[in-house]
């Protein structure tokens, strides 16, 4: 399946799944207040993980335009709002 595909995929389902610390790795909170310059972005698989690496957190939830979501918060979740052209809008821990 080619690359976009898989990303279209991931974008339509709004969720990454989850990833959980295990016994030999520590819980790492999300840092939302290094994210700023993602504004703008299109939503990329580059662009998810330097936004992963740049905030600490340990899993990303992509949301389409209009899409409703769960309000559970997990604090090693990134939640990144997409606007109508599939370009970052919000990134929020949780």
């Amino acid at each position: 399946m080619p690359r976009v595909a898989v990303f279209a995929l991931l974008l339509a389902g709004c969720v990454e799944p989850a990833s959980f610390p295990t016994a030999n790795e520590p819980d790492r909170a999300c840092h939302d207040d290094r994210l700023a310059s993602f504004i703008g972005n299109a939503a990329t698989e580059q662009v998810g993980a330097a936004m992963l690496r740049a905030s600490g957190a340990r899993s990303i939830r992509w949301v389409s335009f209009g899409a409703i979501i769960t309000m559970e918060f997990s604090p090693t979740r990134l939640t990144v709002q997409l606007d109508q052209q599939n370009r970052v809008n919000s990134a929020k821990c949780g």
